[in-house]
């Protein structure tokens, strides 16, 4: 069985693929896949290294929401790639074509579309990219990450799964994340991240909630600044003396400091939140607002609407209100207790099996 799978531009679209490309294998051990990605996304980097064949389309970049004489020429590249991704069909004879994500989906999606070959596209956010708008309209199913996306896609091929997580966010303990951190079990934890590469905006905010925090000593905060933002964090908190903080660049291990967090204070990525839905942790989300479409605030919402979630506006951001909205929580465990119930009812810890079952079929 051979398989192409699609997705770039970021971690939310690769890692997703990654997950879904494990899953089928633990199913079909002999499944051969084939990464097809651009040259310049982070996919490039990452797949190769995780042993995944990788190839590349020659992409200037996706499409605009509104005309722009630029859209023109990525326009023109765009079919020009849909001939490479016919090449790379023929060439593999691919039984099945997977796509998660990010402009670079188009071309091979559309191609194998086109050539009758079974296909089927992920969406994680809850307002669906432009990309998977158009190829909704050619591929035989689509999987949604939130119910919210249902109403994006036809109804009579669109299934509600969740969105696909790494099995090690589920495996993780606690106990392996306060050893890691040096950290006790008599405090909450609050973990902190705007994401890989930091949110300026959050680490600003924490600054002064840091300060207050190591005089209280009444809670433990692991604030992850991403790795621009790291010495201008620690260069605010030079004076800080505090045994219940830590302050770190970049975590390679996020699922054992999710393990034991309490509560998460995020943007809201459809994939950081399918991790913290599967382990039920509560949080406080600061979308990111500059998201396409604002899909970080409508992912959000989701789980605010469901009791799961704080949310709070970029442009509302404070330390005094950050502040206030964490002392409110740790001083109600009940409500927090509610909050990580709501979590976890939302979470689909399955969503990549129930996923590669459906691609499956499609063989």
């Amino acid at each position: 069985m051979k398989i192409i799978v699609s997705g770039g531009g970021t971690g939310g679209h690769i890692y997703p693929a990654l997950t879904l490309i494990d899953a089928i294998k633990n199913k079909r051990p002999d499944a051969e896949f084939l990464y097809v990605g651009t040259e310049k996304g982070l996919e490039a980097d990452i797949v190769p290294k995780a042993g995944i064949n990788f190839t590349a389309l020659k992409l200037e970049g996706g499409l605009e929401r509104h005309f722009t004489l630029e859209n023109i020429s990525r326009a023109a590249n765009a079919i020009w790639s849909i001939k490479r991704a016919s090449d790379i069909i023929k060439s593999f004879k691919p039984n099945v074509v997977v796509g998660t994500g990010g402009y670079v989906c188009g071309p091979i999606l559309l191609a194998a579309s086109l050539m009758k070959v079974p296909t089927l596209i992920q969406e994680q956010n809850a307002v669906a990219g432009v990309t998977n708008k158009i190829l909704s309209k050619f591929v035989k199913k689509i999987a949604v990450g939130t119910k919210d996306a249902l109403k994006n896609f036809p109804a009579d091929k669109t299934i509600y799964t969740g969105n696909p997580i790494r099995k090690e966010v589920l495996a993780a303990k606690k106990e392996d994340g306060l050893q890691k951190f040096d950290f006790t079990d008599d405090k909450p934890i609050i973990l902190i991240s705007g994401g890989s590469r930091g949110a300026r905006s959050i680490n600003n905010a924490m600054i002064d909630v840091l300060k207050s925090a190591a005089k209280k000593n009444s809670a433990q905060f692991l604030h992850v600044t991403g790795k621009g933002e790291f010495s201008s964090v620690l260069e605010k908190l030079s004076d800080l003396d505090a045994p219940n903080i830590r302050i770190v660049p970049y975590l390679y291990n996020m699922p054992t400091a999710m393990a034991m967090a309490d509560l998460a204070i995020f943007r809201a990525g459809a994939t950081g939140l399918a991790e913290l839905t599967a382990r039920g942790i509560p949080s406080i989300l600061i979308p990111y607002p500059y998201a396409a479409e604002n899909h970080q605030e409508f992912n959000a919402r989701s789980l605010v609407e469901a009791g799961a979630a704080r949310m709070i506006l970029n442009k509302d951001l404070t330390a005094e209100i950050l502040s206030a909205t964490i002392d409110e929580l740790l001083a109600s465990p009940e409500k927090l207790k509610s909050m990580a119930q709501a979590s976890l009812s939302l979470g689909k810890p399955n969503a990549a099996d129930e996923i590669a079952d459906l691609i499956l079929k499609l063989v």
